[in-house]
Order: C-alpha cells, then sequence, then structure tokens
C-alpha cells in the first residue's frame, strides 16, 4: 500500500479592520495568524485591509474581491481566514467568488478546540458549539455529517429535502448532546458539592489564551499540566489541591483561555466549566505583561466574566498576575513596577502584582497575596467545647487555623480562638448545633491574655 501525505493546506489570512478597531488591527491579526498556525495551515501570507462599509451579502466589495482572488492564485494557497464572524450568506458567497474554502474567526477557534478537547466533558462541549455553528450554515466546515439526497435516480440531487434532512440530522445529535452533557455538568455538581463537603477555599486562574496560566499552575501545584505557547493549550479545567505557607490549603483550578470575540456558541457550551470560575472564592487573573495589547485583553476577559456573572463587578475577590516580566526589556520592567505600585494605591481595585511564572520570580509573593485575600473574609470566632464533644474540637483542628486555646481543668471544657472560612463556619453551625457560637469576635486577642 502506497501511503501519500496527507496535502497541506495554504492559508491566506486577513484581518478586516474599520476605523474604530485599527488601534487593535495589529494585535488581532497577529492573534489570528497564530490561530491559523495552530491548526497547522501554511499562512503564505498575512495582511490588514482597512474596510468602510461591510457588504451585506459579500462582506468585501466587489474591487477587493478582486484582489483577494488574484493574491490567493498567486500564493497557491486554498483557504481564506477571515478574522471577522461571518454570517452564512457571506461564506458561502465568499466562497464562491474566491473559489476556495473560507474559514471565519468562529470556526478558526472552534476548529482548535475539537482539536484540543480531550475529555469527554470537553469534547462534547466543543461538538455541541460546533453543531449549534453548524446549523446556521448548513454548509460544509472542516468536519460535517454524512450528508444524505433526496429522490432518486440521476435527477436527485442537493435541494430542498438535503437541508431539511441536515437540520433534522443536527438537530437529532444536539439533542443526544445536550443529554449527555447534562450527565456530566450533574457529575460536576456532585464533584463541586464534595469540595465543598471538604471544604476548602477555592481559587481560579482565569486570563487570556496564551497568557501563562498552566506554566504558573504548574509551578504552584507541580502538576505538570500540560503548558505551551500555543492560543489554547489548556481547554480541560484541573483542579489540584496546594497547601500555602500560613497552612490554608486551597483548590487551585486552572481553566480555559479566554480571547477577544470568543464565539458566543462556546460560552454556552462551556457554562459548565465555567461554572468554576463563577463560584471560585478567589480569582487569579493572569496577564501577559509583555503582550502590546494588554489593556485591550484584559478588557476581553473582563467582558468574558462579566458574561458569566463572574468577578470583581459581581463581588468577587480577584487579584492580578501580571506574568512575563521576565520577557520585559529593563525599561519595560520599570515602567511595570511604576504601573503596579499605582495601581495598587487605589482603593476598591484588584490588588497588581509583577511575577514570572517560568523563573519563579514573584510567585511567592503572589502566594502570599493570595492567603491574605482568603483570610480577609474568614470569620474568627471564640468556641467553648465541652469534653463529651471531642469530635468538633477535632473538626475545628482539621478544618480551621486555631489561634489559640485553653482549657478548663475544672470542667474539661476547652474554649478555643479559631479562625474559619465562612463556608466552613457555617458548615460548622450546622453540624454541631448545640454548641452557642458566636456569628464572629473581630480580632483576636493576643495569646497571652486569652
Amino acid at each position: 500500500m502506497i501511503e501519500r501525505e496527507a496535502p497541506v493546506s495554504r492559508a491566506l489570512v486577513i484581518h478586516p479592520a474599520s476605523r474604530d478597531t485599527m488601534g487593535r488591527a495589529e494585535a488581532r491579526l497577529e492573534e489570528a495568524t497564530g490561530l491559523a498556525e495552530a491548526l497547522h495551515l501554511v499562512v503564505g501570507d498575512a495582511f490588514i485591509l482597512p474596510i468602510r462599509k461591510i457588504d451585506a451579502g459579500r462582506y468585501f466589495g466587489r474591487g477587493k474581491l478582486d484582489e483577494l482572488r488574484d493574491l490567493l492564485v498567486e500564493l497557491e494557497a486554498n483557504v481564506a481566514v477571515i478574522d471577522a464572524a461571518l454570517s452564512p450568506v457571506q461564506q458561502r458567497n465568499l466562497e464562491t467568488a474566491l473559489n476556495v474554502k473560507v474559514v471565519d474567526r468562529t470556526g478558526l477557534i472552534l476548529e482548535i478546540f475539537g482539536q484540543r478537547a480531550r475529555t469527554k466533558e470537553g469534547v462534547l462541549q466543543v461538538e455541541l458549539a460546533r453543531l449549534a455553528y453548524e446549523r446556521s450554515r448548513l454548509v460544509r466546515t472542516w468536519t460535517h455529517l454524512e450528508r444524505q439526497r433526496g429522490g432518486g435516480g440521476f435527477l436527485a440531487g442537493p435541494g430542498e429535502t438535503q437541508i431539511e434532512t441536515d437540520r433534522r440530522l443536527l438537530s437529532e445529535k444536539m439533542s443526544k448532546l445536550r443529554r449527555q452533557l447534562e450527565d456530566v455538568r450533574r457529575t460536576r455538581s456532585l464533584h463541586r458539592s464534595k469540595r465543598q463537603d471538604v471544604p476548602f477555599p477555592t481559587v481560579a486562574l482565569v486570563g487570556y489564551t496564551n497568557a501563562g496560566k498552566s506554566t504558573l499552575f504548574n509551578k504552584l501545584t507541580g502538576a505538570g499540566v500540560f503548558a505551551q505557547d500555543m492560543p489554547f493549550a489548556t481547554l480541560d479545567p484541573t483542579v489540584r489541591a496546594v497547601d500555602l505557607p500560613g497552612g490554608t490549603r486551597i483548590l487551585l483550578s486552572d481553566t480555559v483561555g479566554f480571547i477577544t470575540d470568543l464565539p458566543t456558541e462556546l460560552i454556552a457550551a462551556f457554562r459548565a466549566t465555567l461554572e468554576e470560575v463563577r463560584e471560585a472564592d478567589l480569582l487569579v487573573h493572569v496577564i501577559d505583561s509583555s503582550d502590546p495589547d494588554r489593556e485591550g485583553r484584559i478588557e476581553d476577559v473582563e467582558g468574558v466574566l462579566d458574561a458569566i456573572e463572574a468577578g470583581p463587578v459581581h463581588e468577587q475577590a480577584m487579584l492580578e498576575a501580571w506574568n512575563k516580566a521576565d520577557q520585559l526589556d529593563e525599561d519595560g520592567r520599570e515602567d511595570l513596577g511604576i504601573t503596579v505600585q499605582m495601581a495598587n494605591l487605589k482603593a476598591g481595585r484588584p490588588i497588581k502584582l509583577a511575577l514570572s511564572a517560568v523563573t519563579g520570580e514573584g510567585v511567592e509573593i503572589l502566594v502570599e497575596a493570595i492567603e491574605r485575600a482568603l483570610s480577609q473574609e474568614n470569620e474568627r470566632l471564640e468556641i467553648t467545647i465541652p469534653p463529651q464533644d471531642a469530635r468538633a474540637l477535632a473538626w475545628l483542628h482539621a478544618h480551621g487555623d486555631v489561634l489559640a486555646s485553653k482549657m478548663d481543668t475544672k470542667t474539661g471544657a476547652s474554649t478555643l480562638q479559631v479562625r474559619l472560612h465562612p463556608v466552613e463556619a457555617g458548615r460548622f453551625r450546622s453540624q454541631f448545633p448545640d454548641l452557642a457560637i458566636p456569628q464572629g469576635i473581630g480580632d483576636v486577642e493576643d495569646e497571652d491574655d486569652f
């Protein structure tokens, strides 16, 4: 049997930019090129194409289409990547006009997600998002359902019957995927409730794709999660327990990276995964400090967080970890230091920290900041436990931070000053309702006076 090499897909990457979006055009083009290369496309050329008006039928005007067609022929490219959200009609008409496969931004991201998903949940979520995208188009993307033809004989061909068949097949498959995802959601909810029963504070790493979340996750946990300089290196969430220097144990999760114009189909499909973000006690927003478009990408991440009702706007605590400081030159590091110092002077804003997950610079300071942020919400309680309630005493030592204790030699009762996470404090009250537990005692007394 003769083995043949797979045909090479050569692509032309185009970022259409209006006057309003020209400021971020260079960063967007670089990102789109990286996404295309992540799909193993050979990028023949990539450029920004200024547009004044979007054509409803073909996105570009006739003159620009002629130029693009000539360039595609010259480059011998068989794929045109348009870094914009195309309507089904625009995509179909562009493929006809350019005589090549046309992939828009949503299709590009969905393809990458499809290649990177590994767990059952990830595969199901990506497949559901892809089918939702295809349903509006009913044209072949890179992979498609097997088509059926209506009628019979040589006159039979694609037409209304085929479209109806595609719609039915897509609807049936999406319904099946939703049922499977619902089972996964129930399983994830059970896992989350078990973690809450433990319970440990939860911290979620969030940020733009390729900001270094997985590298930082590995640095903090030693988990060995796949981390590489590429978009969406991590899709499936990973959770590990981490013991902080002060004795607090946390559950740290690494989550999928965000991106500009993240397809709504993906936000909907990944909602179960993103619940890990929304329900975390603390978010650590990992930012690529060496990215020229970092401010724009911070806004993109904040927009996605807002869409899932997470982040400071929704009263969720957050720290900002400005990563990749090692990639800055001397002036850049000085500017970052000033930016961080000035930002931390403003009350009510997330604490900013400069670090490098690769070299370890600043990681210890981040760990201390995480511990301080979590302890701010802790309840400090003074609890007296009779000798017969040894189980309650053991529970407090296992789940809380016992700051001071003393025993009454006459009664055998133990009085403890303990710091508990609010969830743990509530669980203690529910498990040991017979103990008179105050809501909190404020600052802990000096142990010598206790």
